[in-house]
């Protein structure tokens, strides 16, 4: 497998902490989003939406959405688990995924903030504060809806919790005072330690040539 990933975006985050628990073996390219490397004839022509990541399988199928690459590595490899076996549990660790995926990061990502600069004529203190209001907002829901009982449900690693750690980084590197959001800060350390988190971390990442 071949993952189109950038080292910073949240989303790649998320398929590379699910292909490591899954312990499955994949090449990396590095796609600058910086420099626009997504939007290049090369990379839409694989993937149109001309966003990161995209799994290219072995046989040069592309699975693009980061939920939609997890759900897939949970049909081929379903152990170990990242959606619980209780449908009750399953639904509440994909509601704090999807607070993230759905929720947060479509009003943050580069996109939306070159959009708000460039049409909008928002300076950075005003972008910031947007930023700013939607991170508190569902990482505040998501304090809520944590069990407690180690991770986000349960003492398991599931889509939960490859979601929030992403997000979490994301607050710190734009400077969101979580500092009150104990459960949430809580699971993000415990997570971060166990190694295929770690071994997804962005400053493990090749950077673009």
């Amino acid at each position: 497998m071949r993952l189109y990933s950038s080292p910073t975006s949240s989303a790649s985050y998320r398929a590379r902490i699910a292909l490591h628990l899954k312990g499955i073996a994949f090449e990396t390219v590095t796609v600058d989003i910086y420099k626009g490397d997504q939007h290049k004839p090369d990379y839409r022509g694989r993937y149109p939406l001309g966003r990161v990541p995209a799994l290219e399988l072995d046989d040069g199928t592309i699975i693009g959405q980061s939920l939609a690459i997890i759900d897939y590595l949970e049909q081929v490899r379903p152990i170990p688990r990242l959606y619980p076996a209780d449908p009750v549990q399953r639904a509440r660790a994909l509601a704090i995924a999807l607070t993230v995926a759905a929720d947060i990061h479509p009003l943050n990502n580069t996109g939306v903030h070159g959009y708000l600069r460039d049409q909008m004529g928002l300076d950075q203190a005003a972008r910031d504060k947007w930023y700013a209001h939607w991170v508190r907002a569902g990482l505040a829901a998501i304090e809520q809806m944590i069990d407690g009982k180690g991770l986000c449900i349960g003492s398991e690693p599931t889509v939960a919790d490859v979601c929030l750690v992403p997000q979490v980084l994301n607050a710190r590197k734009n400077k969101v005072d979580i500092s009150d959001l104990r459960k949430v800060l809580s699971v993000d350390e415990k997570a971060r330690q166990l190694p295929p988190f770690a071994a997804a971390a962005p400053e493990r990442q090749p950077q673009a040539a």
